[in-house]
C-alpha cells in the first residue's frame, strides 16, 4: 500500500470511511476491509460507531502497529476540560491505547481553535494520539492554527474529490507540510456514472469511481477514505495501484474543476 508522510508516520492513502455505518453492517465491512487489505480505518465520535470497530479490531487477525485509525472529536466537545474525557471515551470504544490521528471534526466558533488544539497536544504528549490535526478547516483556520497557534497541525480532512477544488486548501496545506484527506471521493455516487470518467476508465480497463479515486491519489499529500459497505465495491476502490493517469487524463479532469460541494451541515466555516 502506497503511504504519505504524516510527521514521520506513514498513513496510507487509501482508507475505509465509516460514516453511517453503525451496527452489523460496520462490523460486516470493515472484516471485509481488513482481509482485502485495508488499514486505515476513519470513525469519529459523531458516527456511533466507535464500539462497532472497536469489537471487531479486537477479534481481528491484524497487529495494532498495522492499523492506522483515526477518530474526531464533535463540535460540543472542543473546550479543553471536555477533549481528554471525550477521547479516553472513544479510546475505550476502539478498544486501544492510542489512535494515529487525532482530528477536531469540526471548527466550533464559540471555542478558539488554539485551547483544543493545546488540549490535543497534551494528549498526544501522553501517547494516546500518535499525531493531530483538524477537519473542515479553510486556509483562515489552518492560518490560525500554525501561524498563531503553533500548533503541529499534521493534517486537514475535507470533502474533495474531482468537481470540488480545492487548490487554496492543497496550496496551503504543501508549504506546511500538512497532509490532506480527502472524503466523499467520489462525490457520494455522483461519481461513479461521470461519462468523462467513464471514458478515462474504459482506456485503463477501469470504473469511473477508480478514476476518481486515482486521481486523488496521485497527487502528493492526498489521501482517500470512500465509504462502502459492499464487498464489490470495497475490493474495486482497493484496486487502483495498477494503473497511473496519463497526461490526457489529467487534462480531462482538470476541465471538471467545479465548486460542487455536497457536505455543508449549517455548521461549516466561510469557504475558500
Amino acid at each position: 500500500m502506497k503511504t504519505i508522510d504524516l510527521q514521520g508516520r506513514p498513513m496510507p492513502v487509501l482508507g475505509l470511511g465509516t460514516w453511517q455505518l453503525t451496527g452489523t453492517a460496520c462490523e460486516r465491512a470493515l472484516r471485509t476491509a481488513l482481509d482485502i487489505g485495508y488499514r486505515h480505518i476513519d470513525t469519529a465520535e459523531m458516527y456511533g460507531n466507535e464500539g462497532d470497530i472497536g469489537r471487531t479490531l479486537a477479534v481481528a487477525q491484524v497487529a495494532r502497529a498495522d492499523l492506522f485509525i483515526t477518530t474526531k472529536i464533535w463540535t460540543n466537545h472542543l473546550r479543553a476540560r471536555d477533549v481528554g474525557p471525550t477521547v479516553e471515551s472513544s479510546l475505550r470504544k476502539l478498544r486501544t491505547d492510542y489512535v494515529d490521528l487525532l482530528l477536531i471534526h469540526w471548527p466550533n466558533p464559540s471555542v478558539p481553535v488554539g485551547e483544543t488544539l493545546g488540549a490535543m497536544q497534551k494528549l498526544q504528549a501522553s501517547g494516546k494520539t500518535r499525531a493531530i490535526g483538524v477537519s473542515n478547516f479553510p486556509v483562515a483556520l489552518m492560518r490560525e492554527a500554525v501561524e498563531t497557534h503553533r500548533m503541529p497541525v499534521a493534517c486537514n480532512q475535507v470533502e474533495y474529490h474531482v468537481r470540488l477544488d480545492q487548490q487554496p486548501v492543497l496550496d496551503y496545506a504543501r508549504r506546511h507540510q500538512i497532509a490532506v484527506v480527502a472524503y466523499c471521493p467520489l462525490g457520494r455516487g455522483r461519481l461513479v456514472d461521470h461519462p468523462v470518467l467513464t471514458h478515462i476508465g474504459r482506456k485503463h480497463g477501469k470504473s469511473a469511481a477508480q478514476v476518481a479515486l486515482r486521481w486523488l491519489i496521485e497527487q502528493p499529500g492526498v489521501a482517500a477514505i470512500p465509504k462502502s459497505a459492499s464487498e464489490r465495491n470495497l475490493r474495486a476502490n482497493f484496486e487502483i495501484f495498477d494503473f497511473a493517469l496519463d497526461g490526457e487524463d489529467q487534462a480531462a479532469i482538470a476541465g471538471l474543476r467545479a465548486k460542487e460541494r455536497i457536505v455543508d451541515m449549517g455548521i461549516g466555516p466561510a469557504w475558500d
